[in-house]
């Protein structure tokens, strides 16, 4: 289950890439900045749910 909790955070690594790739591309005048900002929400949305779904996971095996 360590692996589980490692990718978790292979989640918000994205998100700050993403982030940054957004705010890099804001004045290129393509939607390439929505794009990414819409990753990086799509990836903490992820990480939230991949938190909880372990969490559940754990105590179902406690």
């Amino acid at each position: 289950m360590k692996l589980l909790q490692f990718f978790q955070y292979v989640y918000l690594f994205f998100a700050v890439l993403f982030i940054y790739d957004g705010f890099a591309s804001l004045n290129d005048g393509t939607n390439r900045s929505i794009i990414s900002f819409v990753f990086a929400g799509l990836s903490i949305f992820m990480f939230f749910f991949r938190k909880r779904f372990r969490k559940k996971f754990d105590d179902k095996n406690n």
